[in-house]
This record gives structure tokens, C-alpha cells and sequence, in this order.
């Protein structure tokens, strides 16, 4: 990796003693087939165990939607590498449910010895919810504009606040949104994502939040966002908000309740290590108190917060951080908000591994794609993965997914370095990443000023090894300042994108690649056979000119550079 991406997996050291947790002890990692269980499926649950004593038994116990004992049964030894000892794999199937049924389960493993019985993960509880494992329909063309609301616009007749820090308020707000909302329609955005607007410890971002059903009075007032949806709405523009179920403001009522009354029933809201002043907090932050989101009360505060915002208008949720939280909050965070809107649309924040954000199918409708993040920086921006290991890795990127999981797709966002930072302000790169991603199957995110080359000062990792994610987060440039070349690309490839839906429903398929020339070439075509329309997508990451042919095409494409051809197979 050649840079800081915000998660725990940033190295090799951290990614070896997260793979050998994960075959310690007795473990499920909710290693389900299928992952997530429809009507009549009698799901195949397994277990490995790797423990200094003999094991007995091992029972999966059912608390919903009925009490039953499940055995399983040791099917296989295998060798754990990583941990240099045996581990058994032990299996059962679990019975079959109807649609829209809640299953929840514990795993025990009984040692020969008589001992006390040893629960998977620590006592977790597992669960996974019967129902239909789509994304709305509505979502495959999403082509989503993401922005900071202190960080976009002031409104008119306001000028930015003068700013000693970039940790300062800028003074964006609502009603600078509001304004500008031609300007997003007009590049062709049909989805926008807020990142949090609700009253907070004075915060710039707005992830430090101190109430789930308000708005900060340095945006604007409810008012001002009632008008935002609806107008937003009226332009065809889904609303999508950045939910936080993980952490909140230690300014928050509850936990100043809880850390003054040692009788106050918000007690069990938190993880107490020594009370008042040892907390569980995100990422060691004090300021960030970490919820228990498993007590009964947190999860009726999280789950009328997200019906809330349903019923004001929102389309669906970006889920931040969300390995925070237990799989088992997500199983009935997903049932809460699906039983409440079918159509909306929850995406997580997941920075780990293909095998992690799986984890999340049957909870979320899919996780923002880090990988592929990754390997588009790698390739487009630092110029360290080849054209061939890129198209490697997305022919099996893509074959590893199932259809049913959307991976909503970005180059750079509020936690990174600006994409143009990393290719030190060439916007050759930046255009020509950009043309891959747009061609790309999963839903397009532009971070707010992407589109324009807002830049930034300094790289988000200071000399003293600190990281300071507000570099990336510059306020927006209007006017003269903006680079129109760049953001008519932008609108160029979004329109053409919303033209052409075989980018977002066909398949894809390599033409030709050519790691000596930094060439690339693929099609994107419809999978099913049907007769319609064929897109050819032709790229030169070299900085010499390249001639080529493919499918009888001739490019001729200049350094760092791209071209796209519309076939007909009419």
C-alpha cells in the first residue's frame, strides 16, 4: 500500500494477526452458504475450532424466531499454517425459514473434560434475516455526489469564515446547498449523500453528533432541509444521509447523564473499563465514546432515528465505520429500515478485505469498494500496479462479488488524500481514472471539488506521523477558480454513463492489455446475449502516444489518456 487509508489493516503485521484471530479459538465468522438465506433455505453453518483441549460437542442454539438445539458434527481436520496446529471444521444445517424471519443463534462448544462450555467469538450473538437479497432496483444507476455541508457553500450574501485551522467551521450550510443545487443536476448527479448535519460539539464534519433528530443551527434549520429534500426530489435527485451507529459526541446527552449518575439507566449504553473516566471510545478518542449498540434502549434510539430521517425524505444511508458495530445490530438494523422503506438504500463503510465486506450481504446492500480504491490510486495515480495486475485483479474482483451486492465506487473521499494530490496535480491521470471508473459496474461517487481540482496544502500524513484527514477537506471553489475543462469531463462521462445503462447492468470483458506499452482496452457489453449496444473503452497510461486496434477499432490516444466507442450490434 503506498499510502494512509483509514482502517486497523494498514499493515502487513496487522493483517497477519487479524487472519490468525480468525481461525483461534471457536469461531463462526458468520460462515454461512448461502450468505444470505431465502425463503426454504436450510442454510449450511460452519465452525472451526482450534483449542488446547478436546471438544466433545458443539451445539448452535437457537433464540429466534423459536428456541431449538442444533448439533453440529466434525466433518474435517485441516492445518492452520498461519497458527502452526490442526484445527476441525464442524458443521450443521439450520432449518428452513419463511420470508421476512429474524434468526438469531448462539454456538457453545463443550470440552471432553467437563469444563465450562466455550462460546463462539466470546459469547456473540449471531443472527441473519430472511428476506430478499437485492438492492432497490432504483440503485443501479446511482451516480452519487458526495459533500461536506460546512465545506461546499456559505450561501449568498456569505462570505467563508476567516479560518486559523483547518479544523475550523468554514460556514457552508443548508441553504448553500440549496442554491447550488442546478449546479449538481446540471453536471447529471442523480443521488447526493450528505455527510452529517445534525448539532454536534462544534465540529466541522459533523461526526462528533450530540442528537439523531436535529439539525445544526450553524447549517440552517429543519426548514432549510425540509426545502433541500423536496427540491432536491423535484429535480430527480435521491437524498442518501451518513448514519453513524458506532460513536457519538461525548457531549451527548445520555453519556453525560451516564458519566455523572452512577444510577442513571444510560449507564448501559457504554462500555465502562473503569467509571467515569475509562470508556471504550472510537479509535482511543475521548471525545468519541463507543455505544453499546446490543442494549435494547441504544438500538430503539438508533432504529427511530433512521425511520425518522426515512419519513423526512432520505433515500437510504451510508453506514460509517461499519465494523464497529456487531453483526447482529446490522441483521436488525437492515429489518427495521426495509420493513419500514423497501426502496431505501443502506451502504457500509467496511475497510478490510473481499471476505469482510461479504460478511455484510443479507445486512447491507453493499460496501463501499476500498479494493478497487485502491487498485485505481495504485494503477492511475502512483503508477505501481501494471495495466495487466490491474485487469488481473478486477477479472477476479468482479468475479468474487455476487451480482446482488453493490460496491459503490470512488477515488477519493473526506478520510484521504485528494486523488490529484497522490498525482501531483496532473489532471491527464485524474481524467483518465476517472474514465475507468465511470466504466466500471459499480455506482460512481465524486467527492465534493473532484470534479473542479480542488486541491489541497499539505499530504493528509505529516512529517511528525500524524494524519490529518482536514488537508483533503478544503472548501469548495466556485466560479473562475473551478478548472472547466475538468468538470466538463466530468459531466461528459456522467452523461454518457446515464445514456448507456449497459455500464451498469452488462458485463465486462478484456480486449487487450499490454503492460510493456501501458496500454488497456475492455468492452462493456450485455451479458444476456440481446442484441444492443457495445461500449469500447481504450486507455494509455504511458506518457508516449500509442496506436492500436482493437475489435476493429483504431485509437490513436495521447499520453495518459483515453477514448470511447459506442458499437452497435444491431
Amino acid at each position: 500500500m503506498n499510502e494512509f487509508i483509514f482502517g486497523d489493516l494498514l499493515t502487513p503485521e496487522q493483517r497477519l494477526t487479524h487472519l490468525q484471530d480468525q481461525r483461534l479459538g471457536v469461531r463462526h465468522n458468520y460462515d454461512l452458504v448461502p450468505q444470505a438465506p431465502q425463503t426454504g433455505d436450510e442454510p449450511l453453518l460452519s465452525v472451526t475450532i482450534s483449542l488446547d483441549k478436546a471438544v466433545a460437542r458443539v451445539e448452535c442454539v437457537l433464540s429466534e424466531p423459536t428456541t431449538a438445539v442444533v448439533p453440529l458434527t466434525c466433518q474435517r481436520l485441516e492445518w492452520d499454517g498461519l497458527n502452526w496446529r490442526y484445527l476441525q471444521v464442524w458443521q450443521a444445517r439450520l432449518p428452513a425459514q419463511p420470508d421476512d424471519t429474524v434468526v438469531r443463534y448462539q454456538i457453545w462448544a463443550y470440552p471432553e473434560d467437563g469444563s465450562r462450555p466455550i462460546p463462539a467469538e466470546d459469547g456473540a450473538t449471531f443472527s441473519y434475516y430472511v428476506a430478499e437479497c437485492r438492492p432497490p432496483a432504483w440503485t443501479a444507476g446511482a451516480i452519487v455526489y458526495q459533500l461536506l455541508p460546512d465545506r461546499f457553500h456559505p450561501g449568498t450574501g456569505r462570505a467563508w469564515n476567516e479560518m486559523d485551522s483547518l479544523a475550523d467551521i468554514s460556514g457552508g450550510t443548508l441553504r448553500g446547498i440549496i442554491e447550488n443545487l442546478d449546479y449538481i443536476c446540471e453536471l447529471g448527479f442523480n443521488c447526493l449523500w450528505l455527510n452529517p448535519f445534525f448539532p454536534d460539539d462544534n465540529t466541522h464534519h459533523g461526526y462528533h453528533a450530540t442528537d439523531y433528530f436535529g439539525v445544526n443551527e450553524r447549517l440552517g434549520t429543519e426548514a432549510d432541509l425540509r426545502e433541500l429534500v423536496d427540491l432536491a426530489h423535484g429535480r430527480g435527485l435521491r437524498l442518501i444521509l451518513d448514519f453513524v451507529a458506532n460513536h457519538w459526541s461525548s457531549q451527548h446527552e445520555s453519556f453525560q447523564q451516564a458519566r455523572t449518575d452512577p444510577h442513571s439507566p444510560y449507564r448501559g449504553w457504554y462500555y465502562w473499563i473503569e467509571w467515569p473516566d475509562r470508556y471504550e471510545a472510537f479509535f482511543n478518542l475521548k471525545e468519541l465514546p463507543k455505544l453499546n449498540v446490543d442494549h435494547p434502549e441504544v438500538r430503539r434510539y438508533l432504529f427511530d432515528a433512521a425511520r425518522y430521517w426515512l419519513d423526512f425524505g432520505f433515500d437510504g444511508f451510508r453506514l460509517d465505520h461499519a465494523l464497529g458495530p456487531t453483526h447482529d445490530f446490522w441483521t436488525a438494523f437492515r429489518t427495521a429500515v426495509k420493513r419500514h422503506n423497501p426502496e431505501a438504500w443502506i451502504f457500509g463503510e467496511a475497510v478490510g478485505m473481499p471476505t469482510t465486506n461479504l460478511s455484510y450481504r443479507g445486512r447491507f446492500d453493499g460496501c463501499l469498494d476500498f479494493m478497487l480504491l485502491q487498485a485505481l490510486r495504485d494503477t492511475f495515480a502512483f503508477n505501481t500496479m501494471s495495466v495487466e495486475a490491474f485487469d488481473t485483479f478486477l477479472r477476479q474482483h468482479e468475479q468474487y462479488f455476487p451480482t446482488d451486492f453493490d460496491r459503490p465506487c470512488f477515488l477519493d473521499n473526506h478520510d484521504m488524500n485528494r486523488f490529484l494530490w497522490l498525482a501531483r496535480g496532473d489532471k491527464r491521470k485524474l481524467k483518465l481514472a476517472a474514465l475507468c471508473q465511470f466504466t466500471l459496474k459499480g455506482q460512481p461517487i465524486i467527492y465534493y471539488g473532484t470534479e473542479v481540482g480542488v486541491y489541497q496544502l499539505h499530504d493528509v500524513t505529516y512529517p511528525d506521523g500524524r494524519n490529518v484527514m482536514e488537508e483533503s477537506r478544503l472548501p469548495m471553489v466556485w466560479g473562475e477558480e473551478q478548472d472547466e475543462n475538468l468538470r466538463a469531463h466530468y459531466r461528459w462521462l456522467i452523461q454518457f454513463r446515464r445514456a448507456h445503462p449497459v455500464l451498469w447492468r452488462g458485463a465486462r470483458r478484456t480486449l487487450q492489455v499490454n503492460a510493456d506499452e501501458g496500454t488497456y482496452v475492455y468492452e462493456r457489453f450485455d451479458e444476456r446475449g440481446q442484441a444492443g449496444k457495445r461500449i469500447i473503452v481504450a486507455m494509455n497510461l504511458s506518457d508516449e502516444p500509442r496506436y492500436l486496434t482493437a475489435v476493429g477499432q483504431s485509437f490513436e490516444l495521447a499520453a495518459w489518456s483515453g477514448d470511447v466507442r459506442v458499437l452497435s450490434d444491431e
